[in-house]
């Protein structure tokens, strides 16, 4: 078994017409041929290559899929938003199992923010909101470290779209287990006093809401640079963890979420699942 894993961060590469640009491009490009390069070292015979948020909403996305098929023979299919929130609820409900009753999953990536929930290993509600980490820090937060001003208006933004689908998902009732998936998650989770990830996936680990706006206080205050040292937060995180945490936050006070599960398995382990149920998934994409 073999885990390998590039950063991208694209949504710093969209230009001001939306496009992914030429140096964003190359990175993708150049991800996507080592990755092909590694399945045929390890023998792999099948690929499930799918781009998400970033490809999905730059609106030179078709330009960009036929560039990466091009230079390395790989067909990056689009994953939507909702299917993205289901998929990883898939894994997360895999993980807790039925026992764990409803489920609600939050999930921080670069360019988006997916709310899952339900009782069944399919979600009654999905949602994905242009809410992502990589994605707010590129558009809102341009100062280092960020202006109270900005933080504040940044957190009124999150809460505004957050409003619609956190209303639909409180229709349903109290869930039974609240959860979150992604890195970002887990280093917030890391910051305010869980177990590192050396002490392995099966380790409890809880994040609060009163965690996470005391955390916000402080790290806020700091630049990149100084939040890279802090335990837990690595360099290509460092600049987007500010407004991943006004997320989580937005998203706990929006569902009424004071505590938190975080669950090792997220969008990656819900496609590998999904394809081992029906490898004829991916042909359902374009």
């Amino acid at each position: 078994m073999s885990d390998w894993k590039t950063t991208m961060r694209l949504m710093e590469h969209i230009n001001k017409h939306g496009e992914l640009n030429s140096k964003g491009r190359h990175k993708l490009v150049k991800g996507v041929k080592e990755a092909s390069d590694l399945a045929e070292t390890f023998g792999c015979d099948d690929m499930i290559p799918f781009a998400t948020s970033a490809v999905r909403s730059a609106t030179n996305s078709d330009d960009v899929l036929a560039e990466v098929k091009d230079q390395t023979g790989v067909e990056l299919k689009i994953l939507s938003g909702e299917d993205e929130a289901r998929l990883t609820f898939l894994a997360v409900r895999r993980w807790y199992g039925w026992s764990a009753g409803r489920i609600i999953d939050l999930d921080i990536g670069g360019g988006s923010l997916e709310i899952s929930a339900g009782p069944d290993e399919d979600p009654e509600d999905a949602f994905s909101v242009q809410l992502g980490a990589n994605r707010l820090t590129h558009d809102w937060l341009d100062q280092d470290p960020p202006s109270k001003k900005k933080i504040k208006a940044l957190r009124d933004y999150i809460d505004a779209e957050l409003a619609t689908p956190a209303a639909t998902i409180r229709n349903h009732g109290v869930p039974d287990l609240a959860v979150g998936t992604s890195k970002t998650f887990r280093t917030l989770a890391r910051l305010t006093g869980a177990a590192p990830s050396s002490a392995g996936p099966r380790v409890k680990r809880t994040l609060t809401r009163a965690g996470v706006r005391q955390l916000i206080a402080f790290i806020s205050r700091m630049t990149a640079e100084d939040r890279a040292e802090l335990e837990g937060v690595s360099a290509d995180r460092a600049p987007q963890i500010v407004a991943g945490a006004l997320v989580a936050e937005g998203a706990m006070r929006a569902l009424d979420l004071e505590e938190i599960s975080i669950c090792p398995w997220a969008l990656r382990e819900g496609v590998i699942m999904r394809y081992t149920d029906s490898p004829d998934f991916v042909a359902d994409y374009q």
